[in-house]
C-alpha cells in the first residue's frame, strides 16, 4: 500500500528524462504521481531545453535547473547540484532518467525514499528497485515509464499525454498566422523536416520541397516549416525550393511558440522527432515518416497519427543508428511522395469529417 510504503511524503523531486520526445512520454507518469500524492509538493529536475515541456502544467509545482554545461557542470558541478537538492529536503526521489548519475544525485542529496529502474549498475544507490523486464523495454516508452510507478506500488491513471498552452500563447500563435497567412481558409500544413538523433530519422529534403508543392497546387493549402536553430539551413533551403505559399519558421521561435503554432496546424507532417511528440499531445492530425526507428516503441501515441514506412525496405530495421549503417539509406528512399502525399489526403478528410 502507498500509505504504508511512502507514508508522510511532503517533498517529491522527479528527475525528467533528457530529450524532448522522451519528456513529452513521461507527462502520464507525471500526472499519476500528483494524483497519488495530492498534497506533496513536486518538483522537478530538468536540463534547460526540456523545461519548456512542463511549463504551466499543474502536475507540479516548480522545477529545478540541471545546468549541466554551467553551475553543474563536470564532477565538482555533480556535487554542487546535490548539496542544491540537500538543501531543499525532499522525501522522495522519482528517476525517470535511468542514468547510474540520476541515482548518484539522489543518494548524495540524502533523499530517504529513491524510486528507479535497476539499469546502469545503479541498483545498490536505490532502496525502491523496480526491474526492467523485457516486456516493458519492448513496449511503448509512455508505457515504460508508467511501469516504474506501478513497480514502486504507485496507481496509475491513464496514458494521455499533456501538454499545457496558456490562452495567451494560442492567441500570439493565431495573431502571428493571421499576419503570414493572406487567406486564413485554406489548410495550414506544417512540416518538420528535421531530427536532432542524427541524419537516419530525416526524409530527403528535396522530397519534403516536392510533398510542400504539391500541398499548395493540389489543396491551396498554407504551409509551414518547422525546426530549431540546427535545422534553420534545411528550412531556407526547403522554403526556397518550395516557393509561394509556403514559410519557414525553423530556427525563429521557441519551444513554447512552435508547440501552439502546431497546435493549430490542419495537419502536421514529420520525421520521427521531439516536434512529433508535441503534436501527438495535442492531438493534432499528423503524418510521421519512419525509417531507423521502432514506432512500437517511440511512435506517436494520440489517435490522429498516421505512420509513413516501409519495413520490407532493409533487413537490418528497426537499425536505431543515427546515421544509415549500409550508405543508401533504403528506409527513408523507399518512401515517396506520393505515399505521403496520399495518407495526408486521407487523414485530412478523415479529419474534416463530423463525429
Amino acid at each position: 500500500m502507498i500509505q504504508s510504503r511512502f507514508a508522510n511524503i511532503e517533498r517529491i523531486l522527479v528527475r525528467s528524462a533528457n530529450w524532448v520526445g522522451d519528456a513529452i512520454m513521461t507527462t502520464p507518469a507525471l500526472h499519476a504521481i500528483r494524483k497519488n500524492f495530492p498534497h506533496a509538493h513536486i518538483t522537478l529536475l530538468a536540463k534547460p531545453w526540456v523545461i519548456p515541456i512542463f511549463e504551466n502544467s499543474p502536475d507540479i509545482d516548480d522545477i529545478m535547473m540541471y545546468a549541466a554545461q554551467g553551475r553543474h557542470n563536470g564532477l565538482v558541478g555533480l556535487w554542487r547540484l546535490a548539496i542544491d537538492i540537500r538543501k531543499r529536503q525532499f522525501d522522495l526521489a522519482i528517476l525517470f532518467q535511468n542514468a547510474f548519475e540520476a541515482a548518484l544525485l539522489a543518494f548524495l542529496a540524502g533523499i530517504r525514499h529513491r524510486v528507479g529502474f535497476t539499469t546502469d549498475g545503479r541498483t545498490a544507490l536505490l532502496n525502491h528497485r523496480v526491474r526492467s523486464w523485457r516486456p516493458l523495454k519492448r513496449g511503448h516508452l509512455v508505457d515504460y515509464y508508467l511501469g516504474l510507478l506501478a513497480g514502486a506500488g504507485l496507481t496509475l491513471q491513464g496514458r494521455q499525454l499533456k501538454l499545457f498552452l496558456t490562452e495567451a500563447e494560442m492567441n500570439v500563435a493565431r495573431r502571428l498566422i493571421q499576419q503570414k497567412v493572406s487567406a486564413t481558409d485554406r489548410p495550414l500544413i506544417g512540416l518538420n523536416p528535421g531530427a536532432t538523433f542524427g541524419t537516419a530519422k530525416r526524409w530527403l529534403p528535396e522530397r519534403y520541397a516536392k510533398l510542400g508543392k504539391r500541398l499548395i497546387s493540389e489543396l491551396e493549402a498554407q504551409v509551414f516549416i518547422f525546426g530549431g536553430p540546427k535545422e534553420a539551413d534545411v528550412g531556407q533551403q526547403l522554403a526556397a525550393a518550395i516557393g509561394r505559399g509556403c514559410i519557414d519558421l525553423s530556427g525563429q521561435t521557441t519551444l513554447r511558440q512552435a508547440m501552439a503554432l502546431i497546435g493549430q496546424c490542419d495537419l502536421f507532417i514529420t520525421n520521427d522527432s521531439g516536434l512529433m511528440h508535441v503534436a501527438a499531445a495535442l492531438n493534432r492530425p499528423q503524418i510521421v515518416v519512419i525509417g531507423p526507428t521502432d514506432p512500437t516503441a517511440t511512435g506517436p501515441s494520440n489517435p490522429n497519427s498516421r505512420l509513413v514506412q516501409v519495413k520490407e525496405a532493409c533487413h537490418l530495421s528497426p537499425c536505431l543508428k543515427p546515421h544509415c549503417p549500409i550508405i543508401d539509406h533504403r528506409c527513408m528512399t523507399a518512401i515517396s511522395v506520393d505515399m505521403v502525399m496520399s495518407a495526408s489526403l486521407t487523414l485530412l478528410k478523415t479529419s474534416q469529417e463530423p463525429a
